[in-house]
């Protein structure tokens, strides 16, 4: 399974953001390119323990869910609508200079997959608190998610 933990993985979802331009065509949902650069640093920043956001978390959520997200071999399904938090037109961190915020990104992404200490007591508000090498998949997964959601 891939994961942010594997150096290997990381620099190939890197080399995709790499890949990313402002016109990127859209497969599916709302979200610009960049505005998709942006979430992807709040969602980093959660994890790193740096962003929160409401719990909506149950007991499905947090096991059935979690399960399927994090271990079934399958692509995330689309069309799921993101928490306020992580949304660039409403709570989520606006856009500014495309390049700066890619190397942000990238930043982060570095930041992440070192697993810091705060990782661990990061809340997903969907799953709860995860383990480290929980985060780390949800992350690759997360990433590879939007990234495909622009053919990257």
């Amino acid at each position: 399974m891939n994961t942010l933990a594997n150096p290997d993985d990381k620099k190939l979802l890197l080399e995709r953001v790499a890949k990313l331009r402002t016109d990127s065509p859209r497969a599916w949902g709302k979200m610009s390119p960049h505005q998709m650069v942006c979430h992807l640093c709040d969602s980093s920043r959660l994890a790193l323990g740096e962003k929160q956001a409401r719990s909506v978390s149950n007991l499905f959520k947090r096991t059935v869910m979690k399960w399927v997200a994090l271990a079934l071999p399958a692509p995330w399904p689309r069309g799921i609508k993101t928490m306020p938090e992580f949304d660039q037109n409403i709570g989520g961190t606006p856009p500014a200079e495309f390049e700066k915020d890619r190397s942000i990104l990238i930043s982060l992404t570095e930041r992440l997959a070192k697993q810091p200490a705060s990782v661990a007591a990061a809340v997903h508000p969907f799953f709860a608190k995860m383990a480290v090498e929980e985060w780390m998949r949800w992350a690759w997964l997360h990433m590879d998610h939007h990234l495909r959601q622009f053919g990257c």
